[in-house]
């Protein structure tokens, strides 16, 4: 398979999204439904905290990512949803955080939406992953 990253933004000197990616030829492709800050046992965790939420919520992608031989690089794309984006934008290094360690540079969106399908979750994430 061959990735292509298309027109990347920056946040500072940091990579935060690409435009697109082009993707040639994948083997397989894994759509990820959106994940959420769940606690082992599956309740919400880290209530009123969107830092916590979101490392969570990576940490839950990535265990599926794993459970079907993806990894959080394989991502092509992921959709943030939040009810608080500003409480998000001020807390994005914690996304960029998870997306550097696993050399990932996705197609980005974040955006707000009314309300989630629980009111203590504040962030929801989903993905498409190619290998």
């Amino acid at each position: 398979m061959r990735r292509e990253d298309i027109d990347p933004r920056f946040f500072g000197d940091r990579l935060a999204y690409n435009r697109a990616v082009l993707v040639e030829q994948p083997r397989r492709w894994l759509v990820v439904a959106g994940h959420e800050a769940r606690d082992d046992e599956g309740g919400i965790a880290a209530v009123g905290d969107v830092r916590g939420q979101l490392r969570l919520t990576f940490r839950r992608l990535a265990e599926t990512l794993d459970k079907a031989g993806f990894a959080l690089g394989d991502l092509v794309q992921i959709r943030i949803f939040t009810v608080d984006i500003e409480a998000v934008t001020a807390h994005y290094d914690a996304v960029l955080d998870e997306l550097a360690a696993a050399d990932c540079r996705p197609a980005s969106l974040l955006a707000e939406v009314r309300a989630l399908s629980d009111p203590r979750m504040l962030v929801e994430i989903e993905g498409l992953a190619a290998q």
